[in-house]
Formats: structure tokens, sequence, C-alpha cells
């Protein structure tokens, strides 16, 4: 299968190096423009899309923390309090949240 990802993860940039289209029965390189590489066959293709899938995959705790995590204007709320009352506030949110989505 050739994806846009695997293209990417061998070092070719999208719209600029290469034009993938789907006419339904898959999909193809429609244009190649790069001179002074060859065309990568579509097994080259499908490991650098496994490599990128796997690094993909292992940031996922990486999203869900992002979103997980309060706004920076409400974590700079709870420090102005943790520091003026002596509260945990941010260091409390912080942890539950890298404690909800561990690496």
């Amino acid at each position: 299968m050739i994806t846009s990802n695997g293209l990417e993860k061998l070092g070719f940039t999208p719209n600029v190096d290469f034009i993938l289209q789907d006419d339904g029965d898959g999909v193809y390189i429609k244009e190649w423009n790069v001179k002074e590489r060859s065309q990568p066959t579509e097994s080259e293709i499908e490991t650098a899309h496994a490599e990128w899938q796997a690094e993909y995959d292992a940031q996922a705790y990486a999203r869900a923390r992002a979103k997980a995590y309060p706004s920076w204007q409400e974590q700079m709320d709870m420090m102005y309090h943790d520091q003026t009352e002596g509260s945990r506030t941010w260091i409390d949110a912080i942890e539950a949240v890298k404690e909800a989505h561990p690496k």
C-alpha cells in the first residue's frame, strides 16, 4: 500500500516531490517529481509506513496528555495560587494527567 506517510518517512515532500491519487482501485503515485532519486518501490514505502506507524503509536500517550492538560492560562493561575497560598494544585493536576496517561 502506498501512503503519503510512508513517502514522507523516506524523506519526500507531498505535493512537491510526489502527488498521490486514488481512482477507486487503490492509491498510486500519479506524479513523481524527484529527478535525483528513483521512485521507491511499494515494498520500501510499506516498510517506511510501518516505521512511521510504530513511531506514531509510541507517542499516543503524549497526544492524550496534550489534550488532558489544563490550558496554560489555568496552569498559570494554579501556579499563582500555589505560590501565594502554599497549595499544590498545579503539581497535583500535572501528576494526575501523567498518571492517567503513562509513557
